[in-house]
C-alpha cells in the first residue's frame, strides 16, 4: 500500500503540469527541429522543452518525489526516480509522430505513483481542449463532468483500440494478436496515442484498448483514468504463462496490459491472444 493518500493538491499539480506542457508544445508548433531516437521514433526540442517546464512545476510543488519522464534531461533539483517510488510518471508529448506530422492526435501525460499504485492522474488534449483527470478513490472527470467507461460485454458490439511498437514485424506478436481480434469485433483503431487511447476509453469513446510493449509514462495516468471510471485493466502476459484478472495490478516496469469498460470485454479479447 501506498505511504500516502491522494490528495487534491496532487491532481491540481498534475493538471497545471500537463497544461503548462501543452502549452510549451504548441508554441513549438511548426518551428522545431526534429531528430531521431530510432527509425519511426522523433523526438523534438519540442517534446524536450514541454518536459522541463513539467519537472520544473512539479519539482517546485512537492520537491522531494522522484521523476520519471521519456526525455533524459539534465539532472535538476529532482531526486531521480529509482531513490524514491513516490514520483511523477511524465510523458511530455505522447503521439510524437503524429505532432510532427500535425496529425491532430497527441496530449501530454502526468501521474503521480507510488510503486505500481497510481495515485493521480492528468491528460490534456491542447487541440480539443479536453482534460482528463482521476484521483484514487475519487473518480474520473473530463473537464470536471464525470467520466464513465462503457458497459459493452460481447465483442462483436466493441470498438476497440491497439498499439503497434515502432518495430512491428509480420510475424511479430502484436500483429497475431490484432489479426486474431479484427474481425471479432466491430471495429479496430491506431490513433498513435496510447494515452489518448486511455482517455477516450475512460470517456465511453472506446470500449477496449491494449498494448504489448510500451512504457509506463505512455499509460501511467491512462491506466488510473479507466480504473476510476469503472473500467478494468490488467496484465497481459506471454502465452503459455497464467493470466492475471481483471483488476490486478499492472506493473509499470513492463506495462503491457489491456483494459476495458467490463471484465467481460476483457476476458473475451484476451482470450483471443496469443494464440497460434
Amino acid at each position: 500500500m501506498s505511504s500516502i493518500e491522494p490528495t487534491e493538491e496532487h491532481l491540481k499539480t498534475c493538471e497545471e503540469a500537463a497544461r503548462a506542457g501543452a502549452a510549451v508544445l504548441q508554441s513549438w508548433r511548426g518551428r522545431f527541429a526534429v531528430s531521431s531516437k530510432g527509425p519511426k521514433d522523433f523526438v523534438t526540442e519540442a517534446d524536450l522543452a514541454s518536459q522541463t517546464e513539467i519537472r520544473r512545476l512539479v519539482s517546485a510543488a512537492f520537491p522531494d518525489y522522484g521523476f520519471e519522464g521519456e526525455e533524459t534531461l539534465p539532472d535538476t533539483a529532482a531526486p531521480p526516480a529509482h531513490t524514491n517510488p513516490l514520483r511523477w510518471v511524465v510523458d511530455p508529448l505522447d503521439g510524437t509522430t503524429n505532432y510532427v506530422h500535425g496529425y491532430p492526435a497527441y496530449c501530454v501525460s502526468v501521474a503521480l505513483a507510488d510503486g505500481d499504485r497510481l495515485l493521480a492522474g492528468a491528460i490534456y488534449d491542447p487541440l480539443s481542449n479536453e482534460c482528463y483527470t482521476a484521483r484514487a478513490g475519487h473518480g474520473a472527470w473530463l473537464n470536471g463532468e464525470p467520466m464513465t467507461a462503457t458497459t459493452t460485454r460481447d465483442p462483436a458490439e466493441s470498438l476497440v483500440a491497439v498499439s503497434f511498437p515502432a518495430h512491428s514485424a509480420s510475424e511479430s506478436l502484436a500483429v497475431r494478436d490484432f489479426l486474431a481480434v479484427l474481425p471479432a469485433v466491430r471495429a479496430i483503431r491506431r490513433s498513435g496515442s496510447s494515452a489518448l487511447n486511455l482517455a477516450y476509453l475512460a470517456a465511453g469513446r472506446l470500449d477496449a484498448f491494449w498494448a504489448r510493449r510500451i512504457a509506463s509514462w505512455d499509460v501511467a495516468a491512462g491506466l488510473l483514468l479507466v480504473q476510476e471510471a469503472g473500467g478494468v485493466t490488467a496484465p497481459l502476459i506471454p502465452p503459455g504463462n497464467p493470466q492475471g484478472n481483471p483488476g490486478d495490478s499492472v506493473p509499470l516496469s513492463n506495462p503491457a496490459f489491456i483494459a476495458a469498460g467490463t471484465g467481460e470485454l476483457l476476458t473475451a479479447l484476451r482470450d483471443m491472444m496469443g494464440k497460434g
